[in-house]
């Protein structure tokens, strides 16, 4: 038989770690001298430590790998819990590939810095719209959390526009304010998903908020081409262009989608408006 010392560096784990796995039971030494109180494994115990250790990297809790060791858990049983956890681990991937795709832009964004020109940005007026929209609450003004809120309220809103037979005249319109009692420091905000229709389209039945968005006086404006979760970069450029030229930014940017291209963000254009005035 082996020492705990030896059985541990030929399982290689630690040996602190073959301690816990004998205080709850999941794998006992073949003897306890009882004097020193020292543990004894046998050679073919290895074949319990590597499938604990090959279930426990596969995310499994350890009192899923007893149930498992212990004959506790069927087959099919054991193949929802891999698939839950390979769903679980596809979910994690999708999340960083996101966020390494955002500290690539961030990074680009950075070496960037100091060679951007301000000359895509025009000041105009925008005129006052009637539109159709929804909204919803988002956890934050943070891409990650608008996505999800944004996505399934444009979708609904296609649909119901369907019903109403009101007439589309003009491009969509994202914009979001905060909600009540949001402090800007990453608290929620209110999602809104309109589109232009109609100046004459009534205010209906409720399926759809129909209403006069105000106009712009005076809006910086900038067509912004790619990802929205990029699209930093062109409000970066933005306020760049507010503060050379005196002005201070009034009330929350819109985003009006003038290209959408369902199969690769890399093709939306969009404009960002911003209204803006003199202090």
């Amino acid at each position: 038989m082996f020492s705990i010392g030896d059985f541990a560096a030929l399982g290689r784990v630690s040996v602190r770690m073959l301690r816990h796995y004998d205080a709850i039971g999941l794998l006992r030494p073949a003897a306890t001298d009882p004097v020193s109180g020292y543990r004894y494994y046998r050679a073919d115990q290895l074949r319990r430590l590597n499938r604990i250790i090959a279930l426990k990297d596969l995310g499994l809790t350890l009192a899923q790998v007893a149930d498992i060791l212990d004959n506790k858990v069927t087959v099919d049983e054991l193949h929802g819990m891999l698939r839950l956890r390979r769903a679980q681990l596809e979910e994690q991937l999708s999340a960083d590939a996101a966020r390494l795709a955002g500290i690539e832009a961030r990074l680009r964004m950075i070496e960037q810095e100091g060679h951007m020109s301000t000359e895509d940005v025009v000041l105009k007026r925008i005129p006052q719209a009637r539109v159709a929209e929804l909204s919803a609450v988002a956890a934050s003004y943070e891409g990650p959390d608008i996505g999800p809120v944004i996505g399934p309220l444009y979708q609904e809103m296609w649909r119901r526009l369907k019903q109403t037979g009101a007439t589309v005249t003009g491009s969509p319109i994202a914009y979001y304010v905060p909600e009540p009692g949001a402090d800007g420091d990453g608290q929620e905000v209110r999602v809104h998903a309109a589109v232009e229709v109609a100046a004459n389209t009534p205010a209906g039945d409720g399926t759809l908020d129909i209403l006069d968005l105000p106009g712009i006086q005076s809006a910086a404006t900038i067509v912004h081409r790619g990802p929205m979760d990029e699209a930093f970069r062109s409000m970066q450029i933005l306020a760049r262009w507010i503060d050379d030229n005196g002005y201070t930014p009034v009330g929350y940017a819109r985003e009006v989608c003038l290209e959408f291209d369902p199969e690769n963000p890399v093709n939306w254009v969009h404009e960002l408006q911003l209204g803006v005035a003199r202090p």
